[in-house]
């Protein structure tokens, strides 16, 4: 079962989307063999954090995220992966490192790579570590508005 908080911000929405249960998986290869969704299709949410400040980086799973490029965009110093210490209390509701790319729902600033648009439907996980969200991108587009860019090379 997703995340209650997410299940209701898609339903309250009005937004369509399909949950898939999976066996329990860890990281974004798990999830795609599991799944059978391909991999270039589910999006992770990264967390990183420029000073005091706590954003959200989102990539398909096949895409390495560049720290150089997310500085370069966010006009940033320095940019740094958050450790789960960090942000984990932002996502109270989730399973650590389960969280799904819906910043606004967290109050977190969102960025997300701009090859994501390339894609008619994203999946992402749902707050757990068994289940995952399909919809539309561009009814995620709608939710979230992030901020488009490339941020990421290939793996």
């Amino acid at each position: 079962m997703p995340s209650r908080k997410v299940k209701e911000y898609l339903d309250n929405a009005g937004v369509k989307y399909k949950v898939m249960e999976h066996d329990t998986a860890f990281t974004a290869q798990e999830v795609a063999a599991a799944t059978h969704v391909k991999g270039k299709e589910l999006v992770k949410a990264i967390m990183v954090k420029t000073g005091d400040q706590m954003i959200m980086a989102v990539t398909p799973s096949t895409r390495k995220l560049d720290f150089e490029l997310l500085k370069k965009i966010l006009k940033a110093k320095n940019v740094i992966l958050a450790s789960e210490e960090e942000f984990a209390p932002l996502f109270a509701d989730c399973e650590i490192g389960a969280m799904p790319p819906m910043g606004k729902l967290y109050n977190v600033d969102v960025i997300a790579d701009e090859s994501l648009a390339d894609d008619k439907e994203i999946v992402f996980r749902a707050g757990t570590h068994h289940d995952i969200i399909r919809i539309s991108y561009e009814d995620y587009k709608k939710l979230e508005n992030p901020k488009l860019a490339k941020i990421t090379t290939h793996i």
